[in-house]
């Protein structure tokens, strides 16, 4: 089933952020999301992610389809990298980690703990746990932070293999990674109103 965002409305910190966005993503595709700092894609993504309610429109496709990555790692300091893919493979009821192991190339390092890597090897660890998930939809917000060349490139590649396994990606990014994606630019949506609605958009752990 795609996801289907039609005319859809966020707020972060109480205030309404963008506005009227609709988009579709089908099995096997990925749509980058472009726009300023500051534009709400953050916001944009965590309800999309189901984090946060809109303020109006519809989401379909979503429900127990999306793993979400954010700028929060979500990582266990105090168990190895090889404990901590298998804690998100028993919450998502999966059991094959070796795959993320080795498509990060994260062999050298599993038996390190999470706490005592670098900001790098955190974040490929982090990107890594969406493929212990079991779900077909990946949102992802800023990627590539912390980020050399190289783990860009295997990012992109873990990326590319889930579309052609018919998966598909919802990225907000400001690089360029070379993937086969659809495009969608968010400053048009900007909300020129100011509403003071109970939203938040604090970090997800």
């Amino acid at each position: 089933m795609p996801l289907k965002v039609t005319d859809l409305a966020v707020a972060r910190g109480g205030k309404s952020v963008m506005s009227g966005v609709s988009f579709e993503v089908a099995a096997g595709a990925a749509l980058i999301l472009r726009g300023p700092n500051g534009a709400g894609k953050t916001t944009l993504l965590r309800t999309i992610a189901g984090l946060q309610p809109p303020l109006s429109g519809h989401i379909a496709g979503a429900r127990e389809t999306i793993a979400y990555a954010g700028h929060a790692d979500g990582l266990k300091a105090m168990l190895s990298v090889r404990e901590n893919l298998d804690f998100w493979a028993q919450v998502f009821g999966q059991d094959d980690i070796e795959a993320a192991i080795a498509a990060y190339k994260l062999q050298p390092l599993q038996d390190r703990l999470a706490g005592t890597l670098s900001a790098g090897q955190k974040r490929r660890l982090g990107l890594a746990r969406l493929m212990v998930t079991g779900r077909s939809i990946w949102v992802l917000d800023e990627p590539t932070v912390s980020l050399d060349t190289d783990a860009v490139a295997l990012f992109a590649a873990a990326v590319t293999a889930h579309l052609n396994a018919n998966g598909s990606a919802l990225i907000a990014t400001h690089i360029d990674l070379g993937l086969d994606a659809g495009s969608l630019d968010l400053a048009p949506y900007r909300s020129a109103t100011d509403l003071r609605i109970g939203a938040s958009d604090e970090a997800f752990l």
